[in-house]
């Protein structure tokens, strides 16, 4: 039982350890925020002091009842990075 426990407490902490959020964009150039969104498929990033946003490569990751929109944020070289995608809520008005 006591293995237990020092199991799922170490589980708990790897996976916190995980889900923290890196340097914000704008200490990172563009090509290398990119690469980052590219490589994990969906990232969650600091754009600000207090502003995260999850950014994605493609709709292929968006929820079925989303849409892709595309997606800028400053980087250390430039202002207006293209940086991929964010998913947004697709609308229910015709």
């Amino acid at each position: 039982m006591r293995s237990v426990l020092t199991f799922l407490a170490l589980t708990v902490a790897a996976t916190a350890a995980t889900a923290q959020v890196g340097p914000p964009t704008s200490q990172r150039t563009c090509g290398a925020n990119r690469q980052l969104v590219m490589r994990e498929g969906a990232v969650v990033l600091d754009t600000s002091p207090s502003t995260y946003a999850r950014f994605v490569r493609s709709g292929a990751q968006c929820l079925v009842d989303q849409f892709p929109e595309p997606a800028w944020v400053p980087s250390s070289n430039n202002p207006q990075c293209f940086i991929g995608y964010r998913c947004k809520d697709g609308s229910d008005d015709f």
